[in-house]
């Protein structure tokens, strides 16, 4: 199912993040294709299965991932960290699930060709239906930087 310009899911996903950041997403007036398309931020979402898989990713993260929509949609969220950096990532995950939101988080990701990167500033929050049904998490990214390689 491709969520990248459907309304409900984008009601979904700035009803929540408005719910339990305490502030909009996008501006005002912006709508899917906005937050698809042209958002400056990078913004992903995986679904609710015990090893969640990625259901959206914009054009900004799929430009910082590697990886198209069909690619980043049939990927396991795990996979944007490598094995080493899992345990940091599934922390994150149950903290959010926890708290409903986490703000600030800094973690070092892979992209498709290989290529680390930080990401930055993230905020991730759960996705929950107005009758408080869970539908899975979603983050924003608005900065990354490449690992630099330490060379001797």
């Amino acid at each position: 199912m491709d969520l990248s310009g459907d309304g409900d899911f984008f009601t979904l996903l700035t009803a929540s993040y408005a719910r339990h950041v305490g502030r909009p997403l996008v501006p005002a007036g912006a709508d899917a294709w906005w937050l698809y398309e042209q958002a400056p931020f990078g913004l992903l979402a995986h679904d609710t299965d015990p090893d969640p898989v990625f259901v959206y990713a914009n054009r900004t993260a799929q430009r910082a991932f590697e990886y198209d929509w069909d690619e980043f949609t049939a990927l396991p969220s795990r996979y944007s960290a490598e094995p080493v950096n899992r345990a940091e990532r599934d922390q994150l995950i149950e903290t959010v699930a926890r708290d409903n939101y986490v703000a600030g988080y800094r973690g070092l990701r892979i992209a498709k060709s290989g290529r680390r990167f930080w990401i930055e500033e993230v905020t991730m929050w759960n996705l929950r239906h107005p009758d408080g049904g869970y539908a899975g998490q979603a983050a924003i990214f608005p900065r990354w930087t490449d690992q630099v390689a330490i060379t001797t």
